[in-house]
């Protein structure tokens, strides 16, 4: 079967009506998953349709408990159906919302906010049962691509083995507390009510601080002005050397980790080559620079040339 033919089967269940038909006119985003906004019996839902491959990446178990936790905090929008098994869900709609991405992510209000969210999921007394180790995340993508007959950039092997000896080098202290792991701006979403929400629970888990820190930097591609702020909101004051370090490494890692996970799409014949590309011609880039030039500023390493 389908996934959409999975998707409308498993809406006709939930909401017992077997004339619904998937709707898939209103595209409310998505990379991992696509995502659709569909307005049943009087009331708007977002339809999340799984992505390819995503059964292979993603242990929806994991995420089903995740995604709980993070409703149970009030960060989450409300969830009504959530099928394990196919990665389907079901969540009602935030209305009169837009995620920061479109609202700008440098706003400082905007950036209070985020911070005030990512530091309420680090501080969690509920604790996520797993670890995202983005080292095995990327081995576990590779052996994805070996499977697809997929081939990697000529030069993967040697640059990978610079950002290791680069995170040994500089990440020396790791504090694993429940992190989102996937802070693009898209995933915040900000109400007219003043509510704000962290959508998105896939790759949640234990995880250092920083790595959501530096993600929101990245995604959001900061100005310098702006990354200072956002530090000064998380951390409550300029961070250390080695923090900084830090965030350099996990910049560095996350541009390689979701290149691969790229990959993955492209070969199994989704259209994502470029993003592909881009991100690791910025992987590249910056390895280069930053290791010649430790001092190498963060708001350089988010451009894209």
């Amino acid at each position: 079967m389908k996934i959409e033919e999975l998707v409308q089967q498993t809406l006709r269940m939930v909401f017992q009506d077997d004339s619904l038909i998937f709707d898939k006119s209103r595209f409310a985003g998505g990379l991992t998953n696509y995502n659709y906004i569909m307005k049943i019996h009087g009331i708007e839902y977002v339809i999340r349709e799984p992505g390819g491959m995503t059964d292979q990446m993603i242990d929806r178990r994991i995420e089903k408990r995740n995604n709980a936790i993070a409703s149970e905090l009030g960060l989450n929008s409300a969830c009504i159906y959530f099928d394990e098994d196919t990665g389907i869900k079901i969540s009602r709609y935030v209305e009169s919302s837009r995620n920061i991405a479109l609202a700008n992510p440098e706003d400082p209000n905007n950036m209070r906010e985020v911070s005030r969210l990512i530091k309420t999921i680090h501080n969690s007394p509920r604790l996520f049962s797993n670890e995202f180790n983005w080292k095995q995340e990327l081995v576990k993508y590779e052996k994805i691509v070996e499977e697809l007959n997929g081939s990697f950039f000529f030069d993967y092997s040697e640059l990978k083995q610079q950002l290791l000896t680069l995170v040994k080098e500089n990440v020396k202290q790791i504090t694993l507390v429940p992190c989102h792991n996937d802070t693009v701006p898209e995933n915040f979403l900000l109400c007219d009510s003043g509510k704000v929400y962290l959508i998105d629970w896939e790759y949640a888990g234990l995880n250092d601080p920083s790595w959501d820190v530096a993600a929101y930097i990245l995604e959001s591609r900061l100005s310098e002005e702006a990354i200072h702020q956002l530090m000064l909101e998380y951390y409550g004051q300029p961070p250390a050397k080695e923090e900084i370090a830090k965030i350099k490494c996990y910049i560095l890692a996350q541009d390689l980790l979701w290149t691969v996970w790229a990959l993955i799409r492209h070969y199994n014949g989704d259209d994502f080559l470029e993003y592909c590309v881009f991100r690791y011609d910025r992987f590249r880039k910056n390895i280069r620079e930053f290791s010649k030039y430790a001092e190498y500023p963060i708001s350089e390493m988010v451009k894209v040339d």
